[in-house]
């Protein structure tokens, strides 16, 4: 965030610095308002620029065994452009690596799910999938293993194998 700020300051402070030489070479025959334009224009400029292409610059740092499940795009009424063109700012990933089985219960698995946000440091959350019946549940909420392996107090969300946690996990 504070290197996209010092940026953003640089990306006014260059378009400035180009409308003053620009005025320089044209015998000062520019109008004074067009350098703070310029420069706040820039700083705009660079603003979308980062919201765009975020979410492609992290989705390119992950590692290959991340497997994104979903892409939450943003809209927003004070950035109009959105409604034309959103960007994502929030998305899902699987941790393939991370799938983990039992051989008494072999329909079902574990993964770690990961959520990354714009503005908002990466959390993780161990889901259980039940691949015979496409179910899923999280396992934050306090559900225990049984002796057997099988999950106990779990709440089971039915989202169906094409739930695309469930297809990841399941295809892995």
């Amino acid at each position: 965030m504070f290197l996209e700020l010092i940026g953003t300051i640089f990306a006014g402070v260059a378009c400035a610095g180009i409308v003053l030489l620009l005025n320089k070479l044209t015998g000062g025959r520019l109008p004074k308002w067009t350098t703070p334009v310029a420069a706040g224009l820039g700083m705009i400029a660079m603003t979308i620029n980062s919201e765009y292409s975020w979410y492609d610059r992290t989705r390119d740092q992950l590692p290959e065994e991340m497997t994104i499940v979903k892409e939450v795009e943003s809209r927003a009424f004070y950035r109009p452009w959105t409604y034309a063109v959103p960007f994502v700012d929030r998305f899902a990933a699987i941790d393939t690596v991370s799938v983990r089985t039992n051989e008494n219960v072999p329909e079902q698995r574990l993964v770690d799910l990961y959520f990354f946000g714009r503005w908002a440091p990466v959390s993780k959350l161990p889901v259980a999938v039940n691949c015979a019946e496409g179910r899923r549940a999280n396992l934050a909420d306090g559900a225990e293993f049984a002796e057997d392996g099988r999950l106990v107090n779990a709440d089971w969300i039915a989202a169906g194998t094409n739930d695309p946690v469930i297809a990841a996990t399941c295809g892995v």
